[in-house]
């Protein structure tokens, strides 16, 4: 099988890039030819904010470079992994035009809330969820704490929505977990097309000792992701297990501040995979605050 893969890489890299990289590497192995088309949020800084605003909704040059690759080869499918801000959902109709089948991976909510996390103000926040124009979003300046880059991400939503892009354009929808993929239903998308298929690791380190004597948390440091309570609950234990933390993002300093009050807490920073398998099979529990 030929498959087009199309990713737009974040600037701090995160599981999202990860996963979709592991994905490709084990289709390969498995006797498929892969083809990525990428783009890098480093180019965000070199494009005017207008300008940046029309392609996020809809990339001509994204259209015409897809076109063309399907054009110069037969691809059986192509899977858009994330198309935000740079790729936009454009290079679905490119596919589509070529007669070539489209898949989705949906690893955020994107389609449905203009920040994609559902969480706003450190609270978990479905206001704009089947909600036409997801306007909460904007009067909030959920994404980016912008009103401007709120209102280009819920431009794209509306517009895509109006043009049936999501019902239409995309053959299958793939999620990681049931409960993304009930929040999807009920953000109007068809049930029939949307497929669970949970991330998977490979290979398979193995099970480690846990002899370590450690707590680890791994992932991006990101309000959403707990940190703070993460944080501050180790502060508050009057004789805490060493907790290790790796990873990498806009809580770095407050995790650096946390690490240098306190010996018990230590920043990793970023790991390589197989150094993060290392330390956690060694570690003696797992935190997902």
């Amino acid at each position: 099988m030929r498959i087009l893969s199309i990713h737009n890489n974040y600037q701090i890299r995160g599981g999202e890039d990860e996963s979709r990289e592991l994905e490709e590497r084990l289709l390969q192995n498995m006797g498929h030819e892969v083809e990525v088309y990428q783009e890098n949020n480093d180019r965000v800084l070199a494009i005017n904010a207008v300008n940046l605003a029309l392609r996020t909704v809809w990339s001509t040059e994204a259209f015409n470079i897809v076109k063309q690759k399907l054009i110069d080869k037969a691809f059986d499918i192509v899977h858009v992994q994330n198309f935000f801000p740079l790729i936009s959902p454009s290079v679905y109709y490119a596919a589509k035009e070529q007669g070539v089948p489209v898949v989705q991976t949906l690893r955020n909510y994107r389609l449905l809330c203009p920040n994609g996390l559902f969480f706003r103000d450190g609270k978990v926040c479905v206001d704009c969820l089947g909600k036409p124009i997801p306007y909460p979003g904007v009067l909030h300046s959920c994404y980016r704490d912008s009103l401007a880059a709120s209102s280009v991400s819920a431009t794209m939503i509306t517009v895509h929505r109006a043009m049936q892009t999501w019902k239409e354009k995309v053959d299958l929808f793939i999620v990681k977990t049931e409960f993304a993929r009930q929040k999807f239903i009920e953000g109007g998308f068809p049930a029939e097309k949307i497929l669970l298929k949970p991330n998977f690791v490979d290979p398979d380190p193995g099970v480690g000792a846990g002899l370590g004597g450690y707590a680890l948390f791994v992932g991006r440091l990101s309000p959403e992701k707990g940190l703070d309570t993460l944080l501050a609950a180790w502060q508050q234990l009057k004789n805490p297990m060493p907790l290790k933390i790796v990873g990498d993002g806009p809580l770095a300093g407050e995790v650096a501040k946390a690490a240098e009050k306190s010996p018990k807490i230590e920043w990793l920073g970023r790991k390589s995979m197989a150094e993060v398998y290392a330390l956690m099979g060694e570690a003696m529990v797992l935190i997902f605050p």
